[in-house]
């Protein structure tokens, strides 16, 4: 027992520790100098990489029943995933986000809720150093499809024009989760603007009955062409609309005509000459909304219809004073 205390002792001398560092000292300092250049050379390529992340969007795969299940998956939360990749900087820089594949694999899940983990496959000379984050919800529902008429959605023409439009085809197919494809009510054309005669491919959008997009579904068609039918300006003018007055016995407490202006084609002669259209409507006793008559001059056609909103109560009779 006192040997090996005596070795552990002489390394506290100051004397003794400097002497055995200093035993052989050329040699550990070369053995020492070849252990770093041999590693400075094993790990050139490691410490020459860099990270990039990239924001991917998550692929689901459902081979359930051998892919002839109509299963689609919904709410998929979070969409995209954050890939971190780990590799030479001329590489990375080659890469975009559809380069990388990040799947999450619902085979054989019932449906319902699920919460799964995320696989990301990295491209070649790459790897992957992080995944934010690692697994994703969603749910597998019956998948479901639908066949909607397309809305056309144009910008507002000129007040001078009256552009008349045709959309083929005018009915798509729209696929996706039971629970997702509930909420879809419309389908509409992406806003186009075409000039007279021309026609266009736009985007098929499903929106919600608040008016907006409906993720996760899948459009066929996804595009329809919309041709613009007329080919030019017609002379239009925008005139207010001015009702009838009410009969004496009647007073209108409160009044609101929608749209207050229309638009009115003609000949450019007869239009110089209008100033207003006259309107007519029926009072009655109360508050009701009823349709106004419009009277324009033959050879021009008011291209809007028009409504009031009106609140009428009888006039107070006016009793003379007894003499």
């Amino acid at each position: 027992m006192s040997a090996p205390r005596d070795r552990w002792r002489r390394w506290l001398s100051p004397r003794y520790a400097w002497a055995r560092f200093t035993h052989n000292l050329g040699p550990k300092l070369l053995a020492l100098g070849v252990a770093l250049t041999l590693w400075f050379l094993a790990t050139a390529d490691r410490r020459a990489n860099v990270d990039q992340g990239f924001d991917v969007p998550v692929t689901v795969r459902d081979t359930t029943g051998n892919g002839q299940e109509k299963r689609a998956v919904g709410s998929l939360t979070p969409p995209s995933v954050r890939v971190i990749l780990s590799g030479r900087p001329e590489r990375l820089r080659e890469l975009e986000a559809q380069n990388i594949e990040a799947v999450v694999d619902v085979t054989g899940i019932p449906e319902g809720s699920f919460t799964q983990p995320v696989t990301v496959t990295p491209p070649t000379g790459t790897a992957v150093q992080r995944l934010t984050p690692t697994r994703v919800q969603g749910f597998v529902d019956t998948q479901v499809q639908r066949t909607l008429p397309v809305t056309l959605s144009v910008t507002s023409p000129p007040e001078s024009s009256v552009p008349r439009y045709v959309v083929s085809p005018t009915e798509a197919s729209v696929t996706g989760a039971g629970q997702t494809l509930a909420q879809v009510t419309r389908i509409i054309t992406s806003p186009a603007a075409l000039a007279a005669g021309a026609e266009q491919e736009v985007p098929l959008v499903a929106l919600s009955s608040a008016g907006l997009p409906v993720t996760g579904v899948t459009l066929r068609p996804a595009t329809v062409t919309v041709r613009r039918l007329d080919t030019g300006e017609l002379p239009v003018k925008t005139l207010p609309v001015v009702l009838n007055d009410p009969p004496p016995t009647l007073i209108v407490t409160a009044i609101s005509v929608q749209p207050s202006t229309v638009r009115v084609v003609a000949a450019p002669e007869l239009l110089g000459r209008l100033r207003e259209v006259s309107g007519t409507v029926t009072y009655r006793v109360g508050t009701s909304t009823v349709p106004v008559r419009l009277s324009v001059p033959a050879g021009a056609q008011a291209l809007e219809a028009v409504s009031v909103r009106l609140t009428v109560a009888a006039r107070p009779v006016v009793t003379p004073p007894v003499p």
